[in-house]
């Protein structure tokens, strides 16, 4: 997933980046609600629908949020544009 930020200068330039996005292990803790800590062992992100729809923020492997997930920026590329 690549996420894009513009960001427009006072000078009337444009600053564009572009960042690889990656979801890794899950961290959700299934245990909490009787004082334990345990985890399902999901080792990355895979989403169950396509970009746009619901499905796209629920893992297929362990039916959890995305935001459980712990996210790694892997790169980031800066683009300059006058």
């Amino acid at each position: 997933m690549k996420k894009t930020q513009i960001v427009i200068r006072k000078d009337g330039s444009k600053r564009g980046s572009s960042r690889a996005v990656r979801y890794a292990e899950c961290q959700k803790n299934h245990a909490a609600n009787i004082g334990g800590y345990a985890v399902d062992g999901c080792r990355e992100f895979m989403a169950s629908g396509g970009e746009g729809t619901g499905g796209a923020l629920t893992c297929a492997a362990c039916s959890c949020h995305r935001n459980f997930h712990r996210r790694e920026v892997e790169s980031e590329v800066v683009c300059e544009n006058s």
